[in-house]
């Protein structure tokens, strides 16, 4: 080995000041009087969370022993943030339930849900219906030939409704009777047909 190497000029011998023991840096202590330096951190308290004091380890364990965080709160406040704090304080509801019902949503559909106010509230279960029958009162299937047929011999329409051909029928017994036509024939003819039309409808459920 060569002692005159260009090596050994750059290796660097860490001389005494190194090997002496870093300086505390530690913020010093808050407590009133002391001049220790304060690495050990005390929470402020109540409404100042995230906030602390710095104080020297005599000072901390003092300050510690003493330290309410619940100072100046009643009973049942100190109750109520015991149960928040099981959840970390966040909002919480029943199983099963859903943003309406637990009120996080303000369209008016949670207290619906919840059976406070709202049309379903008053008007009872909602009851589903086809499509034709909710946009005609009275649904009625297709004519046969022969309904149809009775009909317009009582001078009615397809769409006439129960109420219209029992009026209809009344209406026309009274002017085609042979009392008020004088024992006309025609008439006694056209009577008999109309009951015989008016059966008919009753027969298949259109009356």
């Amino acid at each position: 080995m060569k002692l005159n190497s260009k090596l050994f000029d750059s290796i660097r011998v860490s001389g005494k000041k190194d090997a002496t023991p870093t300086r505390d840096r530690s913020p010093p202590c808050q407590w009133k009087g002391c001049e220790k330096p304060g690495p050990h951190r005390a929470p402020m308290g109540r409404g100042r969370d995230g906030e602390f004091y710095n104080f020297c380890i005599d000072h901390v364990r003092q300050y510690n022993h003493s330290y309410n965080y619940f100072d100046g709160m009643s009973d049942v406040e100190v109750d109520e943030f015991r149960k928040d704090a099981i959840t970390g304080h966040r909002p919480t509801w029943k199983s099963g339930a859903n943003a309406w019902a637990h009120g996080t949503r303000d369209d008016g559909r949670a207290a619906e849900a919840a059976g406070r106010v709202g049309p379903q509230a008053t008007r009872g279960p909602r009851v589903y219906r086809s499509s034709r029958a909710a946009t005609s009162p009275e649904y009625r299937r297709q004519l046969k030939p022969l309904e149809r047929k009775s009909l317009r011999v009582m001078d009615l329409k397809d769409d006439a409704s129960k109420e219209d051909i029992k009026t209809k029928f009344k209406e026309l017994v009274k002017l085609h009777h042979p009392d008020a036509n004088g024992g006309d024939s025609r008439s006694e003819e056209k009577l008999r047909e109309i009951i015989q039309a008016y059966n008919h409808l009753k027969q298949v459920g259109l009356v």
